[in-house]
């Protein structure tokens, strides 16, 4: 696998769901790789990557930015709420909007700063306890709130349950998004991007089939 490997994939899954080549945008999911792979994917042309860690990403992409000038920054981990500050700061998009407190720090950190970092609402798609996301009833009510702060989420985002067939949910959350006038689907991952593509994905997170396993240490 590798860059060249995924984006191959990602245009063949392209036309066959009978899509512009070229409306599907991968987002290299760098958290805890290696600098050494991160600048071989750069290197290799790739400009829109995604982070879990707000440190993490403070750390590494200032330096990248200035020498990648193109470079697109994406946040799609959890995202607390004391690093709304930051978030603003460092991410050109944000996919994990998933609480009202949040909401309301990003709403007046946008206000501050004058930056306006894409928005993605957060579903939790299977309802699963454990897992962040707005759930699927509550989230007509959650846009309305997000919009009388002075958002604009542009899109919806999900996780599949592990264990389930990924299909099904990439299915409901285009329907919410088509239900809530929202143009964006930030869905599949490298298992599945695929499936996500013929969906209706309008953003793919890929990490480990682009970059290698990663090595937690």
């Amino acid at each position: 696998m590798g860059l060249d490997d995924i984006t191959r994939r990602v245009h063949a899954a392209e036309t066959a769901a009978g899509r512009e080549s070229g409306s599907v945008m991968l987002i290299a999911v760098s958290k805890v790789q290696p600098d050494d792979r991160v600048e071989a994917v750069l290197e290799a042309g790739q400009r829109i990557f995604g982070e879990n860690y707000v440190q993490e990403a403070q750390g590494k992409w200032p330096g990248w930015r200035k020498r990648f000038k193109d470079v697109s920054v994406h946040m799609i981990g959890p995202l607390q709420s004391n690093k709304a500050r930051a978030a603003v700061e460092l991410f050109d998009a944000i996919h994990t909007l998933d609480r009202i407190s949040l909401a309301r720090k990003l709403a007046h950190q946008i206000g501050e700063q004058g930056r306006n970092p894409q928005l993605f609402v957060q579903v939790n798609t299977g309802d699963e306890p454990q897992k962040a996301g707005v759930l699927v009833d509550e989230l007509p009510g959650f846009l309305d709130q997000c919009r009388e702060l002075g958002l604009t989420p542009e899109g919806l985002m999900c996780i599949p349950p592990e264990d389930e067939n990924p299909v099904p949910h990439f299915r409901m959350l285009r329907r919410l998004a088509d239900e809530n006038g929202l143009a964006l689907l930030s869905m599949g991952m490298s298992a599945d991007f695929e499936s996500a593509i013929a969906e209706g994905a309008t953003h793919i997170r890929v990490g480990s089939a682009i970059f290698g396993e990663r090595d937690y240490g």
